[in-house]
């Protein structure tokens, strides 16, 4: 027979403190990122294409879940990691109970019961997770309160059209890309396409919805914090897919509405107003080569192919969010949109450098 091996104490006690440096690692990072998850640390002007914050009811839940999953699969990492660590230990300490021939024999052990204990516990946390799921999709559903208005939200090869609709014809008006929601509302999507399937994303406010060919879908979204809200296409829908950006702007409820009926008004010149022949030149470039696809309220302009321009320089970017609303790529992307956005439907047009920075100067006045 053999006798008891002598017990590594030093070695167990190392196993133990690295258990419990993980356990107290897991603890501080549930409690970092329930912080994360309500974006308590987020600049308030800067919403990126992250999950990982929720600004909104609809997705404080889900942000919750994703949290709980992936503190939960910490824990059994680490729960295992440990149990396998002790149990290597007290394999090496416990004494054998006899031997055949060169080979030790251990005593029976209680494996088999361990086995046992652990499938209960996996069945209860994976049942536990599975209701934590359908909550959430309970949850999201549908909005907390009747929303306040509609936005039908139609995806075009590569950019956003936006038909506001709050019951009230004459109050309805479209726009493109750039999507204005107030703070503390719910607010409906209508879902269309033009063309193919594209996704509907706004990662900080709502998950992903399709909008497929023949079929409308709904879905809502609301920001519990005034600022700017990025958004994406996520089902590919061709060579400018990753340049299908989007801007959802949360204002507060009294800037929500004069924007609103700003966006009811023809377009005003503002403090950037050019000389009235520079607009009548600029203006009559518009109609000859943009007109036929573009629309500007309070003008002749009335196409419907690509994004209405009515109050473009209040918008932070063009080409679909692809790049900043200002002198220099508002010139890049009149003289040459392939450049900018290989493949996109806008037709180089040719222009003048006179008619482009007549052109130019009409289109910064579109306020």
């Amino acid at each position: 027979m053999q006798t008891a091996a002598p017990m590594d104490t030093k070695r167990l006690a190392r196993g133990l403190e690295r258990g419990l440096r993980v356990g107290a690692a897991i603890g501080l990072a549930i409690l970092a990122l329930a912080a994360v998850a309500r974006g308590e640390d987020e600049p308030v002007l800067s919403r990126g294409l992250s999950y990982m914050t929720a600004f909104g009811p609809k997705n404080y839940s889900v942000v919750s879940l994703l949290y709980g999953s992936i503190v939960l699969s910490l824990a059994v990492v680490a729960i295992i990691g440990i149990m396998v660590l002790v149990g290597s230990l007290l394999r090496r300490m416990r004494p054998r109970s006899g031997q055949v021939g060169d080979v030790p024999i251990d005593r029976p052990g209680r494996g088999l019961s361990l086995i046992y204990v652990g499938t209960t516990l996996t069945f209860f946390v994976l049942l536990g997770l599975t209701i934590w799921d359908f909550a959430v999709l309970a949850d999201v559903a549908g909005p907390p309160r009747k929303p306040a208005f509609t936005i039908t939200v139609v995806g075009h090869q590569w950019w956003w059209e936006y038909r506001y609709d709050d019951g009230d014809v004459s109050r309805n008006f479209t726009t493109a890309n750039e999507a204005h929601i107030p703070v503390g509302q719910p607010v409906r999507i209508e879902l269309l396409t033009a063309d193919v399937i594209h996704s509907f994303w706004v990662p900080a406010l709502s998950g992903k919805t399709d909008t497929i060919p023949g079929q409308q879908n709904r879905t809502w979204i609301q920001a519990d914090k005034p600022g700017f809200y990025r958004g994406s296409c996520t089902e590919y829908c061709g060579q400018q897919h990753a340049h299908m950006g989007l801007m959802v702007v949360a204002d507060p409820p009294d800037q929500f509405r004069a924007w609103w009926d700003r966006q009811l008004q023809p377009p005003a010149f503002g403090d950037a107003q050019p000389q009235a022949s520079a607009a009548e030149r600029g203006e009559q470039v518009f109609m000859r080569r943009c007109a036929v696809c573009h629309t500007v309220r309070g003008t002749q302009a009335q196409g419907r192919v690509g994004p209405d321009l009515s109050h473009l320089m209040e918008r932070h970017g063009i080409a679909a969010e692809s790049v900043p609303n200002n002198i220099g790529y508002l010139s890049a992307w009149i003289s040459d949109p392939q450049r900018i956005k290989p493949g996109n439907l806008m037709p180089t047009i040719d222009v003048t450098p006179a008619e482009l920075t007549s052109l130019r100067s009409f289109l910064q006045a579109l306020r």
